[in-house]
């Protein structure tokens, strides 16, 4: 991040010297910015799209010395931890950001801010875009992964089965911070098609957030679902050649005995999950790639042409020849 951007953001501003004296909120936000009838609906202030009237993506930061009330919005909202740490109620889940991590959150998603304090800079990145939602960017992820499909279904990571926000640690998304960095830099600075820059940043920015997001199991999982989660993770990882003989070898049951429970787990059966990864890869590779099909079929695992052009018409709908063209 560029120096001169870093000290405007630490100086303190005349609303967090308000906020300094009194240590309770000196709202800032317009009345325009509030839409009424939602805010009446839902017994809170819901912030409107007035951010937007001249941009894509509204960056801010928020102000320190007070704790900040719970809120929903019409739009997505990023809380970058620049500096420092706080402490946010997402949707009633107690969330602790450390230095580096981002929180995206959903449109509709309530959530409030605890006490910042000198050295805490918690940066608001502000965007819509009708095209992308949580459940985009799980479809975009389920859509490589059988392993993923699966933790969605069952919904081992959210206690009522909807993802609201997701949490990236700063420990995990090092690309995202930097692009991060960029975002902030170009709206802070308003170099010549700084808009257009920023822009396309986002596009980035959404694209490393699918890329790096892990769906974490926090209910406690039975020793067959631990099984069957670490055989997803192998089909995840070596489609090209797994197979239940070596998994069974691997851990050490019988054959038919992981073939039942990975049925009872998943509802369907290794080979059809096996058939499946192999052609969300095959699927990839036409779309991004030249290769011939005989190629991406070696690549894939699939020997048999018949098999695969059959299995590739079933999940899309085409044939891989028309998807090429298309």
């Amino acid at each position: 991040m560029i120096d001169s951007v870093l000290n405007r953001l630490m100086k303190t501003t005349e609303d967090e010297k308000q906020q300094l004296k009194s240590l309770e909120v000196h709202d800032d936000i317009p009345s325009a910015a509030i839409d009424p009838s939602l805010s009446e609906n839902r017994h809170e202030p819901v912030l409107n799209d007035y951010f937007f009237r001249n941009k894509r993506i509204y960056v801010s930061k928020h102000n320190r010395y007070a704790p900040y009330p719970e809120h929903s919005h019409t739009f997505f909202e990023i809380n970058y931890m620049l500096r420092g740490s706080c402490d946010e109620i997402v949707d009633g889940e107690k969330i602790h950001l450390e230095t580096g991590d981002v929180l995206l959150m959903d449109i509709g998603s309530r959530h409030s801010i605890g006490y910042l304090g000198t050295n805490d800079l918690l940066i608001n990145l502000l965007f819509r875009d009708q095209d992308i939602n949580l459940d985009v960017l799980n479809d975009l992820r389920s859509s490589q992964s059988v392993l993923y499909e699966f933790l969605l279904n069952r919904k081992l990571g959210s206690s009522n089965g909807q993802i609201r926000h997701l949490l990236f640690s700063h420990q995990t998304v090092h690309e995202v911070q930097t692009t991060l960095y960029q975002i902030i830099d170009e709206y802070y600075l308003q170099r010549p098609f700084a808009d257009a820059v920023i822009s396309g940043y986002l596009s980035i920015l959404i694209a490393q957030l699918v890329r790096n997001y892990q769906v974490k199991v926090k209910k406690q999982v039975s020793k067959t679902q631990q099984l069957v989660l670490s055989i997803l993770r192998d089909i995840d990882n070596d489609y090209r050649t797994v197979s239940l003989e070596k998994l069974a070898i691997k851990y050490n049951y019988n054959r038919n005995y992981l073939s039942n429970i990975f049925k009872r787990e998943t509802g369907t059966t290794f080979s059809e999950t096996l058939t499946k990864q192999r052609m969300l890869n095959a699927h990839i590779l036409l779309t991004s790639t030249a290769l011939p099909v005989s190629e991406i079929m070696k690549q894939v695992g699939i020997s048999n042409k018949a098999f695969f052009y059959q299995k590739y018409a079933a999940y899309y709908q085409t044939t891989p020849g028309q998807q090429r063209q298309s």
